[in-house]
């Protein structure tokens, strides 16, 4: 039985990764000027460089945003033990468009690595305080939990958006509120590249996430230093976040709806899910990501837009199905009572 239900979690694996792979394939050949593998074959100077300064970092930064917002997602619903809490509905994004425009008002010559640093610094004080405040929930209701995180990011937005508009930088913030890949070149979006070693990082401490979310005293019981592995989580998920949002900008839904599908069918161990949440999430954003080139061809829809508008469907999905799920439950509980009586 075990050997049947391994070889099931690695066939799903696996056919995400050949899913993947053709997709990535694919997606050199999209975009506004033509490009197609006989030019490259036929060693094209032109469309060579092309491919090397605009194609293929485009797809690399495609693929760490989809892994990364992804895996960030899946640590933040095992800390939090809530399956609505991400980056998004956890303020980690709009903490860090906060520490962008900080670095931008303070460092008039702000780096790309100074406003990474920034952003890290914000969002990882920012989820720390939103996980603070709901620790200290008594009643931990399973949608009001994320209800806090968006009341929490709402107000982060305010104070940005005073600071910007006090401060004439509005139009320089602007870069970061909407997630889009078309800016990303060769030299300007290597940051990007933090998310996989942090993605390692996080499946070699993959079952002490799945400790701590089992509670402070179920960790301490079995030794596991629970404060430190969830600051460590939590900086993991903060330092994901803010390398992907100084680079692309902002991107909802990922980290909220890819690890609530593969946790579906593969359970909620993080060891487990992990490879396939970020596989999954690659694909997810590569699919937008080409859907929003060809829409309105030649020009380009922010790929924020075709996520909030996927997103929102498979999330009110997600939603009706743990409703149901839920229902079914308790009859199944009520039912017992009544046999038991």
């Amino acid at each position: 039985m075990t050997g049947k239900l391994y070889e099931k979690s690695w066939f799903s694996t696996a056919v995400l990764g050949v899913l993947l792979s053709i997709m990535s394939a694919a997606s050199l050949f999209v975009g506004v000027m033509d490009l197609t593998p006989a030019d490259i074959f036929r060693g094209d100077t032109e469309k060579l460089w092309l491919l090397l300064v605009s194609r293929l970092p485009r797809l690399l930064a495609i693929l760490c945003t989809g892994m990364g917002m992804s895996v960030a997602g899946l640590i933040m619903q095992q800390l939090c033990m809530n399956k609505f809490v991400s980056p998004t509905t956890g303020a980690t994004i709009s903490c860090s468009k906060f520490g962008i425009l900080m670095a931008l008002l303070f460092m008039q010559s702000s780096t790309l690595w100074s406003r990474a640093a920034f952003s890290f610094v914000f969002a990882l004080l920012g989820t720390w305080l939103f996980v603070w405040f709901i620790q200290r929930i008594q009643f931990k209701d399973t949608v009001m939990v994320p209800l806090v995180g968006i009341m929490f990011s709402n107000i982060v937005n305010g104070v940005t958006s005073y600071f910007a508009y006090r401060f004439e930088m509005t139009q320089a913030l602007s870069s970061w509120e909407t997630g889009h890949f078309s800016m990303v070149l060769r030299g300007r979006y290597e940051i990007v590249y933090l998310a996989l070693p942090l993605i390692v990082l996080a499946f070699i401490f993959s079952n002490h996430f799945n400790i701590v979310g089992m509670g402070k005293d179920f960790s301490q019981n079995l030794g596991v230093n629970y404060k430190f592995v969830l600051f460590l989580g939590l900086s993991i998920a903060a330092a994901i976040t803010a390398s992907i949002v100084v680079v692309v900008g902002s991107i909802s839904y990922i980290g909220l709806i890819i690890p609530n599908i593969v946790a579906m069918f593969k359970g909620d161990k993080i060891r487990g899910t992990l490879v396939d949440t970020a596989l999954l999430g690659a694909l997810f954003v590569l699919v937008c990501d080409v859907i929003a080139r060809v829409v309105i061809a030649p020009y380009e829809l922010p790929i924020e837009l075709i996520v909030g508008i996927i997103g929102s469907v498979l999330f009110i999905g997600i939603l009706f199905r743990r409703l149901r799920h839920g229902r079914k439950a308790i009859r199944a509980i009520a039912k017992k009572g009544g046999e038991a009586a």
